[in-house]
């Protein structure tokens, strides 16, 4: 990044734009190209090599090696932490310029991408590098002269293929895991932002893991991602993105080689609100649990209940923090909210916006873009909104808060349940009772009490229902990387 005394989007250095296969820079099999966008300004930043099923299965082979007759295969679990440890100091070391990239690539603000993002990566990398010595078995008194005991041992070649909306961040919690377990790793990068990426990739290699070991392949899901999940090659196949897309690959998986499938998928969060909370609190607390990263979360607080007696005045402060969100070029000190990542989802918020009044929520602000270039929404409260509408049943992914109100505890616990999703929920009360009772009958895999979107490496995350399999992060996400294995011996 050059020093300059504002940043901007000219600034901001472009790292690699090529695959990344046995530790080489190439260009794709076929030469062709995709342009990545600022979507802040709709323009491109810059052309990046198209993989497909040829780039794959160089990168699948390569992981393969490195696997099973490599310098990965052959190194201590501690020599791998070390490798680890180096690549969260690089990345730390080089946090601003990745920031940056982020920003241009993604268009979340600047403050969000290196308050946020970049700590969460190096926080992750790090508490994997930590376990890489400390994956063990058991032993095991059976009946009998044996001596049996358990081994966990890598599952072996990953294909790994994760979002745009969290770039650094996706990268980070799918590839530490999995080198900490000794796996070798293609990861498919986003089309819509695959530049934070491959300038890790660059850290890797400067970090010094050997080659083959982290393949990166920028590329589109139709070509790269099914040719990656539905190779015969691959062990293991995890996703981040939508429930649709987790579908397929659970079917790819399925009619190839019956490969280990974790899904990480979509999301129609409640966040509940009752009276008894610290309505100011819990009013910020609901504005940032929606509107954080352009809406653009997985686990956003996209249904919020609000408990009846306090409805209508919880609603006001609501709208008021809602109109006052700075929105904006990323770049700018103090903007709060960016550019929807790219046109297609601009162009699918604003779609629902239409379907909410169309179907009669009451739009208390916003509805519309701002300013005339880039794909910028306005921060929009839709209230009164039914459970059977659009806006409260589909993942908008967008900067839009439906809110509903609730008369009881009964009431809002069987609403917040009816969805075919289960991946995150919160409650806001002072009541402790309460709290827990709420936390243990709403079926999701993360609750948040008084707070939201609070995240630690240590802390496992994963959905109920079609909200996906299995849990990334903590001790929990570990168990996606190894197999375990019975050795009984006679004495």
């Amino acid at each position: 990044m050059t020093a300059t005394a504002t940043l901007t989007p000219q600034s901001v250095k472009i790292g690699p734009t090529k695959l990344l296969i046995n530790g080489e820079w190439q260009n794709s099999a076929s030469g062709k190209t995709f342009p990545t966008i600022n979507p802040a300004t709709e323009e491109v930043i810059a052309q990046v090599a198209e993989a497909d099923a040829p780039d794959v299965e160089a990168a699948v082979k390569a992981a393969r090696r490195a696997f099973e007759d490599g310098a990965w295969s052959k190194m201590s679990a501690a020599d791998r932490g070390r490798l680890m440890y180096r690549l969260a100091d690089l990345i730390e070391a080089n946090k601003k310029e990745l920031a940056a990239l982020e920003t241009l690539d993604n268009g979340k603000p600047f403050g969000d991408a290196l308050a946020a993002d970049l700590p969460l990566t190096i926080a992750c990398y790090r508490y994997f590098a930590g376990w890489t010595d400390k994956i063990h078995g058991k032993t095991i008194p059976v009946a009998g002269p044996y001596f049996t005991y358990t081994r966990h041992e890598p599952v072996g070649v990953c294909g790994q293929i994760i979002p745009w909306n969290f770039p650094l961040l996706m990268q980070a919690w799918k590839l530490a895991p999995a080198l900490a377990c000794g796996c070798t790793v293609i990861l498919k990068i986003a089309e819509q932002t695959p530049l934070t990426a491959l300038r890790v990739g660059e850290l890797i290699l400067e970090a010094g893991f050997p080659p083959g070991v982290v393949n990166l392949l920028p590329g589109y899901g139709p070509t790269a991602g099914q040719a990656l999940a539905r190779h015969m090659d691959v062990d293991k196949v995890a996703f981040t993105g939508s429930t649709e897309v987790g579908h397929l690959i659970m079917k790819y998986a399925a009619e190839s080689n019956l490969k280990r499938v974790t899904l990480e998928l979509g999301g129609k969060s409640p966040n509940i609100v009752f009276a008894d909370t610290d309505l100011d609190a819990a009013a910020e607390g609901a504005h940032f649990a929606l509107f954080f990263n352009q809406g653009q979360c997985c686990c956003a607080g996209s249904r919020l209940f609000v408990e009846q007696k306090v409805h209508e005045q919880f609603v006001e402060k609501l709208v008021t923090r809602a109109k006052n969100r700075k929105v904006g070029d990323p770049f700018a000190r103090g903007i709060e909210q960016g550019p929807q990542v790219d046109k297609e989802q601009f162009g699918k918020v604003l779609g629902y916006i239409e379907a909410g009044k169309k179907e009669g929520a009451e739009l208390m602000c916003g509805g519309g873009r701002v300013g005339n270039k880039g794909y910028f929404v306005e921060p929009t409260v839709f209230n009164n909104v039914k459970d059977e509408m659009k806006i409260a049943q589909e993942e908008i992914f967008g900067p839009v808060m439906a809110v509903m109100p609730f008369k009881d505890v009964d009431e809002v616990v069987k609403r917040a349940n009816r969805t075919a999703y289960g991946l995150a929920a919160a409650v806001w009360t002072r009541d402790i009772e309460k709290a827990h009772s709420v936390a243990a009958r709403v079926r999701a895999g993360t609750v948040w009490v008084n707070c939201y979107d609070v995240f630690d490496a240590a802390a496992p995350f994963g959905g109920y229902k079609q909200s996906g399999l299995g849990r990334e992060l903590g001790e929990y996400g570990l168990q996606n990387y190894t197999e375990v294995k019975t050795v009984t011996v006679k004495i």
